[in-house]
C-alpha cells in the first residue's frame, strides 16, 4: 500500500440488496484498522449505473444476484455503465466457470459470500484501487509522453528491421511537409538525397547488430515541395525493446544552421587568404620598389631619344601593373591605410555617373535610385570609387549583349532577426549602395566563391580575379557588409551596407604642392630588404641629404648614438626582423624628441594603423613608391 492510499479513505460503492449480507460486510470492513472505508449501498443495479454517472467512487462491490440483473449479465451491464471503475464481483454461487467468466471480462476479482474474510476483503478492495490509480498514472503519462511527440519540434518516427516507416509524429509535416499518413509505409532512405543514401544506409545497418546504441548523422531530405533541405536525424537502436520493437529516429531541420555555419567557414576562409595575401604583397612590394627606382634612376641617366628608354618605359609599365595587384590584394587583406571622411555616397554615385557610362557602353541602360534622405558615412571616397567601378565593370561583364543597370542608395536600419540571418552583421543605422544588373547570374557554387582572390568565370586573359576580392576588402574595412543575391538567368545585386553616421559630408582638402624636393637635412633609413637600403639612400644623397643607413632596429639606434649632430628625419620600415619600425621610432624619441619619422612598409598591421586608419600625427608611404614619391613626402615632412 502507498502512502498516497494510506492518507486517504477509500470509497466503495456496495451494489447488494439483502440487508443482512450488507450489513456483514459493513462490520467486515469496520474491523480492518489498518485502512479507512467509506460504504455507500445501493440495492439494485439501475440505481448503482445512476448513482456511478453522478460522481465515481474508487471501487464497485457488485452482487450479482440483484431484483433488476442476475448473474454475469450483471458484471456486463455494471461494465457497460462504467467502464473505467474498478469492480470486485460477490455472489452466493461458488461457481468457478463463472468466476472465470467474470474476471476474463473484467472483474477485479470474484468473491463467495461466507467465505468473504475482512483482511482479505480488505486487500482486494486496496489492489483493486490501487490498480486503477496505477492505470491512470500511466494512461496520463502516456499522454503527456504522446503530448511531447506529437508537439516535439523534431520530427519522431519508428523504423521496422528493413527501415519502412511504421509510425510518425505530427510534427512530421512541419520538418518534411508530409502528413504522417502520406509516410507510413514508405522506406526512409526513399526520402533521402541519392549522394547521402550509401553513408545512412551503412549507418542504420551497422545500428541494427548493437542493441540500448544510437548515432547521429546528417543527411540532406527531399521535403514535400521538391526542395532539398539539411537535416540532423538520432537514431537509437530499440528493436530489443518489447514496447518498442523499432528504430527510434528524431529528424529534425538544419537548413538555416548549414547556412549560418558556412558563412562562418567561408568567413574564416577569408580571414586565412587575406592573412597569406598580405604577407605575399609585402614581400612582393618590396621588389616593386626596388624595380620602379632603379628604373626611375636609369632613366635619368640616359640622354632624351636613347632607345633603353623605351624598353625602361615597358619595365615601369609592368611594375605598375603588378604594383595594381598588390594594391588588390592589400585591398582585400584590409591591410590598406585609408583616409576616410564623412561623404554622401549619393555624391560618390553623381560624381562617376559619367565615367559610368562611358565604361559600360551603349547597349548598357544606367539608372539611378537614389535616395534624397539617404544618410552620410565614413569611408575612403577614393576606395570607395574603386568598389563601385569593379562592381560595375562586374555588372557589364555579366551582360555582354546588353541590359539594364540599376545603381540605389537609402537607409536601412539592420535588424536583430536580419543580423541573425546574416552572421556577422551587427544591427544598428546604414546606408545601403546596391549595384543590380540583369545579365546571366550565377549558381550557388559559384556566388560561394566569388569573394576569392584570383577565383574567376572569365576566360584566360580577361581580369586577374581580383575585382571582386578587392570589394570584399575594402567594404569590410570600411566597416561594412556585403551581400549578394543572384540566380541563373536572372541577373545580379549586390547590397553594400556601410554604418551611418550623423555628421555633415566633408569637403576634401587640396593636395600639397611641394616647391623643391632637394635638402640637406639628415636622414637616417631604417631598411632590412638589402635591395631597397642602398636604393632609397643613393636617390636621398643625390638630392642633397646626409643618409645613416641600418639593416635593423638596433643598428639604427647605434648609429644614432654615434652621432653627434642632429638627426631630422627617420625613414623606418614597419616591419623589420627583431623591434618593429615603431619600436625603434619610441626608443629613438627618448634620446631624439625632435626628429621626425617617415614610416613605409609593404603592408601595415597594428603598429601603427587601427583599423586601417593611422593614429593621429603619423606619416605613412606605401610600398610600392617611386623615387618621385619618396623625395615629395620627405620633403613635405620636413616642411611641416
Amino acid at each position: 500500500m502507498t502512502a498516497a492510499t494510506a492518507a486517504q479513505p477509500i470509497t466503495v460503492l456496495l451494489v447488494e440488496d439483502n440487508p443482512g449480507d450488507a450489513r456483514l460486510i459493513l462490520e467486515l470492513l469496520g474491523d480492518v484498522q489498518a485502512q479507512a472505508f467509506d460504504l455507500e449501498r445501493v440495492g439494485r443495479l439501475d440505481h448503482a449505473l445512476t448513482r456511478l454517472s453522478r460522481t465515481g467512487v474508487d471501487v464497485v462491490l457488485l452482487d450479482l444476484g440483484l431484483p433488476d440483473s442476475q448473474g454475469l449479465e450483471t458484471f456486463m451491464r455494471a461494465r457497460r455503465g462504467a467502464p473505467n471503475e474498478p469492480i470486485v464481483v460477490i455472489s452466493g454461487l461458488d461457481d468457478e466457470r463463472l468466476a472465470l467468466e467474470a474476471v476474463r471480462s473484467g472483474a477485479q476479482d470474484y468473491l463467495v459470500k461466507g467465505r468473504i474474510e475482512g483482511h482479505l476483503l480488505a486487500r482486494v478492495l486496496r489492489y483493486a484501487v490501487e490498480r486503477k490509480r496505477a492505470e491512470q498514472d500511466l494512461l496520463a503519462r502516456e499522454e503527456r509522453f504522446r503530448a511531447l511527440v506529437e508537439h516535439s519540434a523534431d520530427a519522431i518516427a519508428l523504423l521496422d528491421r528493413t527501415g519502412t516507416l511504421i509510425y510518425a509524429s505530427h510534427s512530421t509535416e512541419r520538418v518534411l511537409g508530409y502528413q504522417a499518413e502520406e509516410v507510413l509505409g514508405r522506406h526512409a532512405l526513399d526520402l533521402i538525397h541519392p549522394d547521402d543514401v550509401p553513408a545512412v544506409a551503412g549507418r542504420l545497418l551497422e545500428l541494427q547488430d548493437r542493441p540500448g546504441a544510437a548515432v547521429v548523422m546528417e543527411a540532406r531530405y527531399r521535403h514535400k515541395d521538391g526542395s532539398w533541405r539539411y537535416g540532423e536525424c538520432s537514431v537509437a537502436n530499440r528493436l530489443s525493446d518489447a514496447a518498442v520493437r523499432a528504430l527510434v529516429l528524431n529528424y529534425r531541420e538544419i537548413t538555416e544552421r548549414r547556412r549560418l555555419e558556412e558563412q562562418l567557414r567561408q568567413a574564416q576562409k577569408m580571414e586565412a587568404v587575406g592573412r597569406l595575401a598580405g604577407g605575399v604583397a609585402h614581400d612582393f612590394n618590396n621588389v616593386l620598389t626596388a624595380i620602379f627606382g632603379y628604373a626611375d634612376l636609369l632613366t635619368e641617366e640616359l640622354p632624351e631619344g636613347h632607345q633603353a628608354r623605351g624598353d625602361l618605359d615597358e619595365i615601369r609599365k609592368a611594375a605598375q601593373r603588378a604594383s595594381t595587384l598588390t594594391r588588390q590584394l592589400l585591398a582585400f587583406s584590409r591591410q590598406q591605410v585609408l583616409q576616410p571622411m564623412v561623404l554622401s555616397l549619393n555624391d560618390l554615385v553623381a560624381d562617376v555617373q559619367n565615367m559610368l557610362v562611358r565604361l559600360v557602353g551603349e547597349d548598357v541602360e544606367v539608372r539611378l535610385s537614389l535616395s534624397p534622405d539617404a544618410g552620410n558615412v565614413r569611408a575612403d571616397a577614393g576606395q570607395l570609387q574603386q568598389v563601385l567601378l569593379n562592381l560595375v565593370v562586374n555588372a557589364r561583364d555579366a551582360m555582354p549583349t546588353g541590359g539594364k543597370l540599376l545603381l540605389e542608395t537609402a537607409n536601412a536600419d539592420l535588424t536583430e532577426q536580419y543580423a541573425e540571418l546574416h552572421q556577422p552583421v551587427i544591427p544598428g543605422r546604414y546606408v545601403m549602395l546596391a549595384v543590380s544588373d540583369t545579365g546571366s547570374g550565377m549558381d550557388a557554387e559559384t556566388k560561394a566563391r566569388i569573394f576569392e582572390p584570383f577565383f574567376t568565370t572569365k576566360e584566360q586573359g580577361r581580369g586577374t580575379g581580383l575585382g571582386l576580392s578587392t570589394v570584399y576588402g575594402i567594404v569590410k574595412q570600411s566597416g561594412g557588409y556585403v551581400w549578394v543575391y543572384s540566380e541563373p538567368g536572372r541577373g545580379t545585386t549586390f547590397k553594400l551596407y556601410f554604418p551611418r553616421v550623423d555628421a555633415p559630408a566633408e569637403i576634401p582638402a587640396p593636395p600639397r604642392e611641394t616647391a623643391t624636393l632637394t635638402g640637406t637635412e639628415t636622414i637616417l633609413v631604417a631598411e632590412d630588404d638589402d635591395m631597397l637600403r642602398p636604393l632609397a639612400k643613393g636617390l636621398l644623397q643625390k638630392l642633397g641629404y646626409t643618409v645613416l643607413e641600418a639593416e635593423n632596429a638596433e643598428r639604427a639606434l647605434d648609429l644614432a648614438r654615434a652621432r653627434t649632430g642632429p638627426i631630422h628625419l627617420l625613414v623606418a620600415d614597419v616591419v623589420m626582423p627583431g623591434a618593429s619600425g615603431r619600436e625603434l621610432a619610441r626608443r629613438l624619441a627618448h634620446t631624439r624628441p625632435d626628429t621626425r619619422v617617415l614610416y613605409v612598409s609593404g603592408y601595415t598591421d597594428d603598429a601603427i594603423v587601427h583599423h586601417g586608419m593611422l593614429e593621429p600625427g603619423l606619416n605613412f608611404l606605401q610600398k610600392p613608391f617611386t623615387p618621385g614619391a619618396l623625395a615629395r613626402k620627405v620633403r613635405e615632412i620636413l616642411d611641416t
